[in-house]
């Protein structure tokens, strides 16, 4: 294992952790942060994205030495004492463990979606700017088998640091990519034989009634002003029933309901009890 102790703040080594919320905002040039004892296993064990380097507070090490040696020895560890890993990062860093990881090359949505199987589910996410009700969202992609999230290009960041760690690291699991014009894109959804869900809470048909094909494209839109018109127009809506008087469910609360319904669905035999729960 490669262990490099770092005693200076401002060691050049170590810049792509300095000031951590300040750079949160501004952006990392193809980089992102991973925080986290489980969003660092994840990062080095999924193999979606390659992972830079590891920056350790020197009491956390003995704790995740089985999960570094994941990555390939020549990567390099920085480990830091607390007052040191703070004045580094901006803030006190409690957690003690940060990655950098490497975004590379970014694959169009309709590209991903030729890619994805006979049988398949998809989130589609439009407007969706609260980094954690991304990261909520995506959690509940992975927990319930999703096999992508599409995003359009008014949607936050996935791969911001605090979206990474509402999703316990599911953004790093669950493969996802943007696309820019809503209705091009449904129409590629719909060339390829997906069946297209919005959800809201006057969709037209409940959510126990609705039948899904095999191709099931999800629609989720931001809350308050929910989806577009003219999109809900398009597609069919369903609807998740709630109590008289009261319509209003958070979208992360929505996308795991939903999803747990359509991949209850999607199993042949209609058996939940066939299927292993999904953990992280």
């Amino acid at each position: 294992m490669n262990l490099i102790p770092i005693d200076d703040p401002k060691d050049p080594r170590v810049a792509a952790y300095l000031d951590i919320r300040e750079r949160d905002l501004v952006g990392r040039h193809g980089r992102f942060v991973a925080e986290g004892k489980v969003v660092l296993d994840l990062l080095l064990s999924s193999g979606r994205f390659a992972a830079e380097s590891a920056l350790i507070l020197e009491n956390r090490l003995a704790g995740v030495q089985e999960i570094l040696r994941k990555a390939p020895p020549e990567f390099p560890v920085y480990v830091a004492a607390s007052e040191v890993m703070d004045r580094i990062a901006g803030f006190h860093m409690h957690r003690g463990i940060l990655a950098i990881g490497m975004r590379g090359d970014p694959v169009p949505a309709e590209i991903l979606v030729e890619t994805l199987p006979r049988r398949a589910l998809a989130v589609v996410l439009v407007g969706i700017s609260n980094h954690d009700n991304m990261g909520a969202i995506f959690r509940n992609a992975a927990a319930f088998g999703a096999d992508a999230v599409l995003l359009d290009q008014t949607c936050c960041d996935p791969l911001y640091r605090k979206a990474i760690r509402v999703s316990v690291g599911a953004a790093l699991k669950v493969p996802f990519a943007a696309f820019g014009d809503t209705g091009t894109f449904t129409a590629t959804l719909d060339r390829l034989g997906f069946g297209q869900f919005a959800l809201s809470p006057g969709g037209n048909v409940d959510i126990r009634a609705a039948e899904r094909s095999a191709r099931l494209a999800l629609y989720l839109g931001t809350e308050g002003e929910g989806l577009p018109r003219d999109l809900l127009a398009r597609l069919q809506t369903v609807r998740i029933a709630m109590a008289e008087g009261f319509d209003s469910l958070n979208v992360a609360a929505a996308s795991a309901i939903a999803l747990h319904h359509f991949s209850m669905a999607s199993d042949p035999q209609n058996d939940p009890t066939s299927r292993v729960a999904a953990t992280l």
